[in-house]
């Protein structure tokens, strides 16, 4: 197995170089057939948005149902993996009156740009509408707006076995459920809906800004009140967007959002590049804004996150990490968490996601009330008590 790992770059290349050259040869020939939009969620501050999609051939997937059998839901899986994408694509973008335009790549990705100096845009959630010149249909994205001179904090949260239970310790495990399991089918691990929903809505406290100087002082500041945003940063392809989009509808976890990867260019980059890469830029967009880091133990988010608070300084709340080993490996998180500790942020091994709601109420993160919610949200999904309520 040694002898083979330096191959594997080479081999991906080679797969790369043949998958670009195949889709030059065929992408003239799709461009002159129908054309569809793939708009991503986008995000940004007043005076700059960016929003992110994909021009594709159209395809045909059936709204998930928690009936469907399990040979359909990887039907549609492989119809999304074997997408049909087109470059050279001119791409016009609406925002609030706001125009912008942008060619699609050579795997069909486009970003349009929307700034407006003048006439900042509101924070909240807002409709893009997106066309291509020469066609008549209009597609529509939404986009989320954060002031942040206003919200209390940020959560950047990953996806696959945080908040999805996706058994990435196990390749076996993880295949046989990503690729047999759909938007409604998909488990997220108990009460993490309700912890999130508590994180999203609430202002920080004298205690939490204390610990995010590094002094755990209370000293006094202007409680920051407006729903709290969350940003979700994963290694799965954009070409699971839409079943991770519908997911977090489904289970009512707040939206966000969505930072994938493009299995082509960004499979060279490696797990923790792309991800540290990421997460900087949400830290550079909201220069003001203080983020709660959750992750999980299964790969390398403790020592991205531990990186991200040495390098912003102050800028780190707290860091959950829910514990997926069963205990296996959890020196390493450990060491990393004195670590911390020196820098004044809290990492957290949590076990579940009561733990993590518990020390989030100790910094004054989420109400009693709010760790109740979790409490009971764990309870149900396990059918054992949590707390002697």
């Amino acid at each position: 197995m040694s002898l083979m790992r330096p191959l594997v770059p080479l081999i991906e290349r080679a797969v790369m170089g043949i998958d670009r050259a195949l889709s030059r040869a065929l992408q003239p020939r799709r461009s002159r057939g129908l054309l569809s939009l793939l708009c991503y969620c986008g995000w940004g501050s007043p005076s700059r948005v960016e929003l992110t999609g994909r021009v594709v051939l159209p395809r045909t997937l059936q709204p998930a149902a928690n009936a469907d059998p399990r040979w359909r839901n990887f039907a549609n899986i492989l119809r999304r993996l074997l997408s049909r994408e087109i470059g050279g694509v001119t791409v016009h973008g609406t925002l609030n009156g706001v125009q912008a335009q942008a060619t699609s790549d050579a795997d069909g990705f486009f970003t349009l740009l929307f700034a407006d100096e003048a006439q900042p845009f509101a924070a909240g959630w807002h409709d893009a509408q997106l066309t291509i010149p020469g066609r008549e249909r209009t597609s529509f994205a939404r986009v989320q707006i954060v002031d942040d001179s206003v919200c209390a904090y940020g959560l950047i949260s990953d996806l696959d076995d945080t908040v999805i239970q996706s058994d990435v310790t196990s390749m076996g495990r993880m295949l046989f459920t990503v690729l047999t399991g759909n938007a409604r089918t998909r488990s997220p691990f108990p009460g993490v809906g309700s912890l999130y929903r508590a994180l999203a809505r609430h202002s920080v406290t004298d205690k939490a800004a204390g610990a995010a100087d590094g002094t755990g002082s209370k000293r006094q500041i202007a409680k920051r009140q407006g729903r709290n945003p969350v940003f979700y940063v994963s290694s799965s392809p954009w070409n699971f967007f839409d079943l991770l989009w519908q997911f977090l509808e489904y289970r009512r976890i707040p939206l966000g959002p969505l930072f994938l990867r493009n299995w082509g260019a960004d499979l060279m980059s490696g797990h923790s590049t792309y991800k540290h890469s990421v997460i900087e830029r949400i830290f550079a967009a909201y220069p003001k804004l203080r983020f709660v880091l959750v992750g999980d133990s299964g790969e390398h988010d403790p020592e991205i996150y531990a990186e991200v608070a040495h390098k912003f300084p102050g800028r780190v709340l707290g860091i959950y990490i829910r514990d997926v080993n069963e205990g296996q490996g959890d020196e390493r998180v450990l060491h990393l968490r004195e670590d911390m500790a020196r820098i004044g942020v809290d990492m957290v091994l949590a076990r579940d996601s009561f733990a993590a709601a518990a020390h989030a109420m100790a910094l004054g993160l989420i109400t009693p009330g709010e760790l109740r919610s979790v409490a009971q949200s764990v309870e149900r999904s396990l059918n054992a008590p949590v707390l002697p309520f």
